[in-house]
């Protein structure tokens, strides 16, 4: 079989236009330089795709039977999952990203006799806080993500520390499946946006030293680090916080009391508390002087990518994946993080993480020159070793390999 014949089915929760998060990004940018290399084919979450212009993708809604709240979305992926492994027969190789996918790769696995590839952009050990979210739900999160990670024909890992993380969570895993292949970045999409229309209209000052964060509210992002920070980050310096889709209404009311504090004594911070649009997220990185990362938990950190390739310096944690992304000291400055011995991972120090982020933000916001260098240097450093052509080629040639095992 020719690499070009091998037809490969890509299962992931999020798919354009229903992105929200890096695992999304990753699965987008994935599918599109695979497609050159091989019969790539997207079964993702979503409404139903057959009028799209794509005969590509296929969207799959959960039951409509179940629960909407509580363990209610968990079984739901579950039913995703049942769709998905028997929509992919005739397949070649299946490959799930998420645990809200993992199960529906490991199910093809046994009911086609085909490969499976996991890609691992989180780990549920590693997010407890998710239990807020999902309640009972988590347990079934956690059971879908073992077991497909431990019956995985190869498991790919978006950072080194990421492929140490694997192997601790699922010692029953055999180390020689698990490889890493960094997440990518498009360049050409992510790339310095000189327009400020986008600006004026979320009354983003261009004139001023601006701080950004963009993310997701959730425990795993650090934003409530970053608003403790805030009191002691230059005031002179407009925080610009893009946080939305909170993961519940709980920890929703939490940062927005927190920020209305800030507001309130420090000023000069804008809260644009949705999803933006690509274009969005570029056009405000790109004027920024700083942005930040705050995360305690973060595989890779493809949004220090998304900054660097828009020429912004980064400020963010020493966590995960971020060192092998984040250049210390060329393309930003990174904040050392000692997290607790429980699963939570919160810091042992709150008071110091939040005081070491001011201060490197503070660094950069005093020091215009130096911010700009950074940007500049890791924009070089995303077109050089984050590439996504080079990233899918490794994916096809792992795909070959699997399949010639089977």
């Amino acid at each position: 079989m020719s690499r070009r014949d091998l037809v490969a089915c890509l299962l992931t929760r999020e798919y354009p236009p229903e992105v929200y998060g890096g695992a999304g990004v990753h699965v987008e940018y994935l599918a599109r330089d695979l497609a050159r290399l091989v019969d790539a084919r997207v079964h993702c979450w979503g409404a139903d795709r057959s009028a799209d212009s794509d005969p590509a993708v296929t969207g799959y809604q959960p039951w409509d039977q179940l629960p909407k709240s509580g363990f209610g979305p968990a079984l739901g992926a579950m039913s995703v999952n049942l769709a998905m492994a028997a929509a992919v027969e005739g397949a070649d190789v299946v490959h799930s990203h998420t645990w809200y996918a993992n199960f529906g790769g490991h199910l093809a696995k046994l009911v086609h006799g085909i490969p499976h590839v996991a890609t691992v952009h989180s780990l549920e050990p590693m997010r407890p806080w998710k239990a807020e979210q999902l309640g009972g739900g988590y347990a079934v999160s956690s059971f879908c993500e073992r077991t497909a990670l431990e019956a995985a024909d190869g498991v790919v890992a978006v950072s080194g520390e990421m492929r140490n993380d694997i192997l601790a969570c699922y010692p029953a895993i055999d180390p020689a499946r698990v490889r890493v292949i960094h997440n990518g970045i498009d360049t050409t999409q992510y790339a310095p946006d000189p327009n400020t229309d986008v600006l004026a209209r979320y009354g983003i000052d261009p004139g001023m030293p601006t701080v950004v964060f963009v993310g997701r509210i959730t425990r795993q992002k650090g934003l409530v680090h970053l608003l403790d920070a805030a009191l002691q980050i230059d005031a002179t310096a407009q925080l610009v916080l893009c946080a939305g889709a909170p993961d519940t209404l709980e920890i929703g009311a939490e940062i927005a009391a927190h920020v209305t504090r800030v507001q309130a004594t420090r000023g000069n911070v804008l809260w644009i508390d949705q999803m933006l649009s690509k274009p969005e997220v570029i056009q405000i990185l790109s004027h920024a002087t700083v942005f930040v990362c705050p995360s305690i938990y973060e595989p890779l950190g493809i949004v220090n990518l998304e900054a660097m390739a828009c020429e912004t310096a980064v400020v963010a944690t020493h966590t995960g994946g971020i060192p092998e992304v984040v250049a210390d000291g060329a393309t930003g400055l990174l904040v050392p993080f000692t997290s607790t011995l429980d699963a939570r991972r919160d810091p042992v120090d709150p008071v110091r993480f939040a005081r070491d982020i001011a201060e490197r933000v503070n660094t950069l916001v005093a020091d215009r020159l130096r911010a700009a260098e950074m940007g500049r240097a890791g924009r070089r450093r995303a077109i050089e070793h984050f590439g996504w052509g080079a990233i899918a080629s490794q994916v096809a040639g792992l795909y070959e390999e699997l399949v010639r095992l089977a």
